[in-house]
């Protein structure tokens, strides 16, 4: 059985016309011989409608409940997608997460899959249906509905994908693939034919937001091949696959990714011994709170330090309570907060041995008088933490400087 799994984002069911041409290339690719699975997000904006509708009933809502809530946004796009695809006399049925066999764990809002059974899947494709799975959502031991955090149905598709050994996994969403910035930024931004799974791993984690990070993890362990394009036409998009090496020992630099979604943190004056890290990061892993660009400084004549960290900016008060506990705990002074900040990563391969990479970017933000309060760098990436307002400005300037704009040279 030859299986497709195609993916559309919320901009791709928006309204009854995005929703019809949707079904439409799920229909085309059911009728030249394969058996669709067709992902569906909630239409539009309807995921953050929901989540401000709960605020304005609680300022903290339960988070079983929001998922109750927020699960609802993609079962009504399957089954308006389910419709269309009928209305174009081909048989379709709309399953949820759990209804399609897809099991996750119990941490609400940002579950993880355990397995796919995907049986339901597999007999309704035989009578020759497209299925319409809901993204971003799966059953938990206690038969409670979780999902899988903002972007889940990239994750959806990627796993489903995996368990069906699909032939091809395909993405539709509102830009015509992976660029190398955000080209609403970036006009002078260059579509890339083809990318791999590290690099794309990086650019989505480090804030490019084409795809989920979770889903590109998924697809280079089971050798899923991505393939990014748009909803709105028919050209072919952007390749993520496993790629063969081609530099040799060259650094490469592939793109630029800009998140403005992320808090700094700094525990100050930190007693400089040891156990010191560890007891701070295990408080927010006890809270399963994400960490990034953790800095420590070098001790003072008083024997202390200063320890910083980022985490997503929707993870600040639960972030800040745990680390002030911490704080606490190891005698502290204080811990700060500073949110008026951005993070630009740029991403390749071969940094680690190439020192000018990281001499460019650093020339680049200073001939442009921006200032660095973070750096991190890995073989795959540099990021730097510059002040909110300079962030555009960076971006353009780091695309020029390594002329990004220009395909590179085979």
């Amino acid at each position: 059985m030859k299986i497709m799994v195609m993916k559309f984002g919320g901009t791709s069911v928006a309204d009854p016309a995005r929703i019809h041409r949707a079904a439409e290339r799920a229909v085309a690719a059911r009728k030249k011989g394969d058996h669709v699975v067709a992902v569906i997000s909630a239409p539009g904006d309807m995921t953050d409608e929901l989540t401000a509708l709960a605020k304005r009933v609680c300022e903290e809502p339960d988070k079983r409940e929001m998922d109750m809530l927020l699960s609802t946004g993609e079962q009504v796009g399957i089954a308006l997608f389910a419709i269309a695809v009928k209305n174009k006399r081909c048989d379709a049925i709309s399953l949820t997460g759990p209804q399609a066999g897809i099991e996750a764990d119990s941490r609400h809002t940002q579950a993880r899959i355990v397995r796919i059974r995907p049986r339901k899947i597999l007999e309704e494709l035989r009578k020759g249906r497209i299925v319409a799975v809901a993204g971003f959502q799966g059953i938990n031991p206690e038969d409670d509905i979780t999902t899988l955090g903002r972007g889940g149905s990239d994750l959806t598709a990627v796993a489903l994908a995996a368990a069906l050994k699909a032939r091809a996994c395909e993405i539709y969403t509102d830009v015509s693939g992976v660029y190398t910035a955000d080209p609403r930024l970036v006009p002078e931004a260059r579509k890339i034919p083809e990318i791999s799974y590290e690099e794309m791993l990086e650019l989505s984690s480090a804030g490019a937001q084409v795809m989920y990070s979770r889903s590109i993890e998924v697809a280079q362990s089971y050798g899923v091949v991505i393939h990014v394009r748009s909803s709105f036409d028919f050209r072919p998009g952007t390749f993520v696959r496993k790629m063969k090496e081609t530099t040799m020992e060259k650094a490469n630099v592939s793109g630029l990714a800009l998140s403005t979604s992320e808090v700094r943190f700094s525990v100050v004056e930190v007693p400089d011994q040891p156990g010191v890290a560890a007891r701070i990061l295990s408080e927010m892993a006890r809270n399963d709170i994400p960490v990034d660009m953790i800095v420590q400084s070098a001790p003072t004549h008083r024997g202390v330090n200063d320890i910083s960290l980022m985490t997503p900016r929707h993870n600040r008060k639960e972030a800040k309570a745990a680390l002030e506990k911490a704080c606490r705990e190891l005698g502290a002074q204080r811990v700060d907060e500073y949110d008026q900040i951005a993070k630009i990563s740029v991403i390749g391969t071969g940094f680690r041995h190439h020192s000018w990479v990281a001499a460019k970017v650093f020339e680049t933000l200073a001939k442009n008088k921006i200032n660095i309060h973070m750096i991190s760098t890995s073989d795959l990436k540099i990021s730097c933490v510059v002040p909110k307002g300079h962030e555009e400005n960076a971006l353009r300037a780091l695309h020029k400087a390594f002329q990004l704009h220009r395909p590179p040279r085979k």
